[in-house]
């Protein structure tokens, strides 16, 4: 494809909001980007890692609409808990669970736990699928990209900004919590604007060897 051609891709998400942030996101260094959303069935999200639940997404929304797919998956990682909650951080309190209990279990986990012993990362991964029908070698590609943000798990929530486990997570280097930053400083230090990073130049990959 020329450069001046629109590389559309599906974001294998129902959330329309994801889908605005993936576009005004990559759509800052790759102004020819779409990002479409995803009408399909949800597959089962049954892998042991992130990158496996990333691509279960990916390949899905792949197959389904026969575009080039994006897929998230993302989470929490505690050291002393073995990396939990890990790809469990959106039902870490139970399925159907909000923000609050996921937030309020973790805490009463870590209750006994002092620093330095409280260390943690959010960690976003990225999966990038193109059929076969659209990939250069006729072969399908699949590509995964990871963004870590180091930090440490507050004693209490604070902040009003972002959501999930952003009131109780302290980024490394910072002595307030994700929540308490800003939403432009949030996007652009977080697991998710690293992983976004490590995306583009493969994107731009991809775009240049497309039949």
């Amino acid at each position: 494809m020329s450069g001046t051609d629109a590389l559309e891709v599906v974001l294998a998400t129902h959330n329309a909001h994801k889908v605005a942030e993936f576009q005004r996101i990559l759509g800052e260094r790759m102004p020819q980007l779409r990002v479409l959303a995803y009408d399909g069935p949800e597959p089962v999200e049954d892998g042991t890692s992130f990158a496996a639940n990333a691509l279960i997404k990916a390949r899905a929304a792949a197959e389904h609409t026969g575009r080039i797919a994006l897929a998230d998956d993302s989470g929490i990682a505690v050291d002393v808990m073995g990396g939990s909650p890990g790809i469990f951080s959106a039902r870490w309190a139970g399925h159907g669970a909000g923000d609050e209990a996921n937030r309020t279990l973790l805490l009463a986990q870590l209750a006994d736990v002092r620093r330095p012993n409280r260390a943690a990362s959010f960690h976003c991964t990225i999966a990038l699928v193109v059929p076969a029908a659209l990939a250069d070698t006729g072969e399908p590609v699949e590509i995964v990209v990871d963004g870590t943000w180091p930090g440490q798990v507050a004693y209490e929530p604070r902040g009003s900004h972002g959501f999930g486990y952003d009131p109780v997570f302290e980024p490394e280097g910072h002595e307030i919590t994700a929540a308490e930053l800003l939403p432009e400083q949030k996007n652009a230090i977080s697991h998710r604007a690293r992983a976004f990073e490590a995306l583009i130049p493969e994107l731009e990959r991809v775009a240049a060897t497309l039949r």
